[in-house]
């Protein structure tokens, strides 16, 4: 679209790991484009959501969440948030209310001050903390950074978030769509193919296996009768974690692929064909190479 009026920007969703900002994507986009599970740091890299808000085209970058980084893979994924939020038009600093005011939200609050760029502060779970310990917590942040705007939602049940998503749409600035108004993401479908099985992953396993596990999809053909032949392997750091992830005979790897089969096809619209291979890899997450098919940069 470029008619006149037309209104086009990058936002970013920038926070402590589990503040939300996936699911908080996932209910501005009305669709399931970044994964999503009870534990921290399961987005890995930059996913972008495109939706339409009256004449605005708003282009939702979900980021990595922010935490002291260890391994080469921790400080792709930091290097991946800090890039998004220093290209975007606008930042969303998105903060678990229940929570609070965290060492890692304040080191973030302040970051996000001294880079003297536009941004909001977005208190998310607000349904689950009393009203008076919001207030004290908004004046807490925002002696740290200059917010332009506070808004209070819940990511989970969709409170706020439209007048959020009415604020952003009027804050972005004129100019002409970036992407076709029928698009909702950037993501390949390989890597998104690859996002849904790890994301069963990280359902369906506990402790250190989602961590140590990362998802390549190796082949995405499609098919004469339209459906898609997807092959995927799981590498995994160590035996013991190949070994919970396939399960015993098998069962465990077949339910997470079919599971996987299930989001697939309704993303994609189209019947899927998912084949999953397990492979013992040790140190993947310090390779440069496997770090690129995931999506991110070497930050080294």
């Amino acid at each position: 679209m470029s008619a006149a009026g037309s209104r086009c920007g990058f936002v970013a969703i920038v926070g402590a790991p589990n503040a939300g900002k996936s699911t908080l994507l996932n209910r501005m986009t009305g669709a399931k484009l970044s994964i999503v599970s009870p534990k921290a740091q399961t987005t890995r890299f930059r996913v972008l959501g495109i939706l339409l808000r009256g004449p605005a085209q708003i282009l939702l970058v979900d980021t990595p969440g922010i935490f002291a980084p260890r391994r080469k893979l921790d400080r792709a994924m930091v290097n991946a948030a800090w890039t998004g939020s220093d290209d975007a038009d606008l930042t969303l600093f998105l903060v678990d209310a229940r929570a609070g005011l965290t060492e890692q939200v304040g080191t973030i609050a302040g970051r996000l001050g001294a880079a003297s760029r536009r941004c909001w502060l977005v208190l998310n779970k607000v349904d689950l903390v009393p009203r008076l310990r919001l207030l004290p917590l908004t004046a807490a942040l925002a002696g740290l950074a200059p917010f332009e705007q506070t808004f209070m939602v819940s990511a989970a049940n969709g409170d706020g978030v439209a007048d959020l998503m009415d604020a952003v749409a009027q804050a972005l600035p004129e100019g002409p769509h970036l992407y076709p108004d029928d698009e909702i993401t950037d993501l390949p479908d390989r890597m998104l193919a690859a996002e849904i099985v790890r994301e069963q992953v990280f359902l369906q396993t506990h402790e250190e296996v989602p961590y140590g596990t990362t998802v390549e999809t190796e082949s995405f053909a499609e098919r004469p009768d339209g459906s898609v032949r997807i092959d995927a392997t799981i590498y995994v750091a160590r035996a013991g974690q190949k070994a919970i992830l396939i399960g015993e005979r098998g069962a465990r790897v077949r339910d997470i692929g079919a599971r996987a089969r299930s989001h697939l096809a309704q993303l994609l619209d189209r019947p899927v064909h998912l084949f999953l291979n397990v492979k013992e890899r040790s140190g993947w997450d310090e390779e440069r190479a496997r770090l690129r098919a995931i999506g991110l940069d070497d930050p080294d």
